[in-house]
């Protein structure tokens, strides 16, 4: 009997759908062109081209449908939120314009910072006052509450949010408002003791304002997704995948949109995580590269890390502070503007740049023939011989190689180079991005990633994940099953997670264990009521408790994970003593004689995914190319006749070496010179580099 898993993934560039039977381990995919404008539409067609390739009907899918989407990030990018209002006590109106007075570049005259998620007209203070010990020294001024409805009426808001000094502590002048705000103009709302009840004025209004003001755009979305596959005849829910690698609940997702902000990205990381089990490996790059932008995450002892603050809409893309910092658990990656769709073009000094500039989906690089005439990624791939243009999703989209050919040219002239030589320049400079943003995320992370293998994915990922390799000085490549929908898949093997965290400083040696554990139960309370509403069991939920903490007088903490179960499982000492070997390993000492304090306790409520076990593809085997093809692979500009595999007639335990190019519907897997081929026993093409040539253009250490 089947079990039909439906998974969705709405990328900048193009929405990936997956379906599989865990039953069988059938996998069928399928790619469409994202429709920015109405995303809905984007869903639909590729859901129900889907359906029909599998020859399924909707009411047989009746496990949750989990969804990845870029979504909120890219409305927080692009500015293009709902019209939103902020409540805050009387006073601190121009927090979000002040932020934490940190400038990320001293020297810059010119500073900028992006604008505040709600703009400063639509900021109202209110009278009202909590002390930081949670005593209510003022409730809300009825007066003021009445004046302020009133405002937020007359502005026509979609909807609010309500962030008020020391709210962590005590959340109840934030509840008594949202309650009347909620009643009289009936928009959603959202509090700050919900979204991010931590210490830190800033982070914590910035990451309320983000997300009340993304609330108008994912709210909607879900409200017509729901309605619609309802109608089809689905019975399964729907669950969002939250930047930390879990899953909950489409009403869940909806209050707290913020949570959302990586949710596409940290699905590429569990995929990854899933592979590197699989595979058994304990360190595993996860290089993902769609069609706006490459994502780099380092599994680690069979993880990815988590980081508790995000900087989302930075304003220069390398420059820390520059953006949002935004105060929710993600997976911790680096992101670079570096897609198919990334834009190519000669700077003021007459320098060949690529980047962070996207086509996206409309119109698209030139070859896609919807308008675009700059050059992309993709018409560089197309012009070298990389792509064939007849084969684009499988010829569903053929692409236009004279206009990949002619937009390469007409950047390629100011620079005195022809079509093939830009092109060549255009892969080679979006390689030694990509590189250069894994490099330093290896370097933050404190990992040499020398030899560390890539799991390359999304669309263009395969493309050019042995030229990355090469640079990073890594000697194998393994290029999954269905590697272009890695991430939708993804989805489907996390496990239905939330990360909640409550601020309540004390020192380890006056904690109250009374007060401690009722904020553990309150976190344990939520953690229980979000993880039903995905659909998980309670018996199956497992809890994980942390700290941020830090010496006593210090300004910053570090966070230390201490243990599981079902209540606090750890005596002073055990804090202690792991609280010391992290700040070792971070700075390489410790500082004797002076006490910690606890300032935020963490606690993740996990309930682990069913297994699954896909089928991989098989085929007739004997590795024999169905054609060959000119391809150029560097600036050198050598043309070599490359053999090109069809990657369905591939079985375990097929080699050959490089160059190759093995096709398939969603991707291209590009096998460069000097790289010899394996297939493993899961279908996973695996690439290692046989000799390294130093005298390629793009080879060796950077």
């Amino acid at each position: 009997m089947s079990d039909w898993r439906l998974a969705v993934d709405i990328g900048g560039t193009f929405t990936d759908v997956v379906l599989l039977d865990a039953a069988t381990g059938t996998v069928v995919v399928d790619k469409t062109l994202t429709t920015p404008s109405a995303p809905l539409e984007g869903v639909r067609r590729g859901v129900e081209q889907l359906l029909a390739r599998a020859g399924v009907r909707p009411a047989e899918i009746t496990a949750p449908i989990v969804h990845a989407t870029t979504l909120i990030t890219n409305a927080l990018i692009e500015g293009k939120t709902g019209r939103a209002g902020l409540v805050t006590t009387d006073g601190f109106g121009d927090t979000l314009l002040i932020r934490d007075e940190h400038r990320y570049d001293m020297y810059d005259l010119q500073i900028e910072f992006p604008p505040p998620p709600i703009p400063r007209e639509l900021t109202f203070e209110l009278a009202e006052r909590t002390a930081a010990t949670g005593a209510v020294v003022a409730p809300p001024d009825p007066a003021g509450l009445a004046a302020v409805t009133e405002q937020l009426r007359a502005a026509k808001v979609e909807a609010v949010g309500v962030c008020f000094l020391n709210s962590y502590v005590n959340a109840a002048n934030e509840r008594a408002v949202a309650e009347h705000l909620r009643r009289e103009l009936g928009v959603p709302v959202c509090i700050s003791a919900e979204v991010s009840p931590q210490i830190r004025e800033y982070p914590r209004m910035v990451t309320t304002a983000c997300n009340a003001s993304t609330m108008p755009v994912i709210g909607p979305y879900l409200d017509e997704l729901q309605k619609w596959l309802s109608g089809e005849g689905f019975v399964g829910s729907v669950l969002m995948m939250l930047s930390n690698g879990g899953v909950v609940s489409a009403d869940d997702a909806a209050r707290v949109p913020i949570r959302l902000v990586e949710s596409g990205p940290a699905a590429g990381a569990l995929a990854g995580t899933w592979f590197a089990e699989r595979h058994g490996l304990d360190r595993l790059l996860c290089f993902d590269m769609g069609g706006t932008t490459a994502k780099a995450c380092l599994i680690e002892h069979g993880r990815p890390e988590l980081t508790n603050t995000f900087e989302v809409a930075r304003v220069y893309r390398f420059k820390k502070g520059s953006g949002f910092p935004v105060s929710v658990p993600s997976v911790d990656l680096v992101e670079i503007g570096a897609g198919g769709g990334s834009l190519a073009r000669t700077d003021r000094f007459g320098l060949l740049k690529v980047g962070p500039e996207s086509a996206g989906a409309e119109p698209g690089p030139a070859s896609y023939g919807r308008g675009g005439t700059e050059p992309a990624v993709t018409d560089a791939d197309v012009v070298l011989g990389i792509l064939d243009p007849a084969a684009f999703l499988g010829g569903d989209m053929p692409l236009d190689a004279d206009a990949a050919r002619q937009a390469c040219a007409a950047v390629g002239d100011a620079l005195g180079l022809d079509a093939v030589g830009t092109a060549a320049g255009i892969h080679e400079i979006v390689n030694q991005n990509m590189a250069a943003a894994a490099r330093m995320h290896g370097v933050e992370q404190g990992v040499d990633l020398r030899g560390v293998p890539l799991l390359a994915f999304g669309g263009a990922g395969p493309v050019h994940a042995c030229g990355v390799a090469e640079l990073l000085d890594s000697g194998t490549v393994v290029f999954p099953v269905n590697a272009s929908v890695l991430s939708a898949f993804g989805t489907l093997v996390s496990p239905v997670r939330i990360d909640l965290a409550r601020s309540m400083p004390r020192r380890l040696d006056s904690i109250d264990v009374a007060e401690r554990d009722a904020l553990l139960d309150d976190l344990r309370t939520e953690g229980r009521r979000v993880l039903a509403a995905a659909g998980a069991a309670e018996s199956a939920v497992r809890f994980r408790y942390g700290i941020d903490a830090r010496y006593a007088g210090q300004g910053n903490e570090v966070t230390v994970w201490i243990g599981e179960g079902d209540s606090w499982p750890a005596s002073d000492a055990d804090v202690l003593a792991a609280f010391e070997a992290e700040y070792r390993r971070i700075y390489g000492l410790t500082i004797p004689d002076v006490p910690i304090e606890l300032v935020t306790w963490r606690l993740s409520a996990i309930a682990d995914a069913a297994p699954v076990a896909p089928d991989p593809v098989r085929g007739a085997g004997g590795a024999a190319p169905l054609a060959h093809r000119a391809v150029v692979f560097d600036r050198s500009g050598t043309v070599h006749d490359t053999p090109v595999y069809r990657r369905a007639d591939l079985v375990a335990g097929d080699r050959f070496d490089g160059p190759a190019v093995i096709e398939e519907r969603e991707t291209t897997c590009v096998v460069r010179p000097g790289w010899t081929v394996e297939v493993a026993d899961d279908g996973s093409v695996i690439a290692r580099r046989a000799t390294p040539d130093t005298t390629s253009t793009t080879g060796g250490a950077a």
